[in-house]
């Protein structure tokens, strides 16, 4: 499974000015992470959020996202987003927000 580079592309431009935030390869996409903790993603052509148990279901009802089924069931706590969810920049802007935020609320990963 591949990744959209031009999707990873809008994904950096927006993150250009955020620390502690890094680029790794993972379930067959680009995955970014916060101090260690996975927020978020470009799979397919899709975003992947990390929302969080609590946010899941509320995230669910905007118009674009979807549960992420990378193995056929979903994955509580994380979500797809379409193309169309995150086409302005401030809808994008607002999806990453959402993944640093969860990922800042888990404790430090262990060294």
């Amino acid at each position: 499974m591949a990744y959209d580079e031009s999707i990873a592309t809008k994904v950096r431009a927006v993150l250009a000015r955020k620390r502690h935030l890094e680029e790794k390869k993972m379930f067959g996409g680009l995955c970014f992470l916060y101090k260690g903790h996975m927020c978020f993603g470009v799979v397919q052509d899709k975003l992947m959020i990390r929302v969080g148990p609590e946010k899941y279901q509320e995230a669910l009802k905007e118009t674009n996202a979807s549960p992420m089924d990378f193995t056929g069931k979903p994955l509580k706590g994380f979500i797809y987003v379409s193309q169309p969810g995150f086409r302005l920049k401030r809808s994008l802007e607002a999806w990453l927000t959402l993944g640093v935020d969860y990922a800042k609320s888990l404790p430090p990963k262990s060294k």
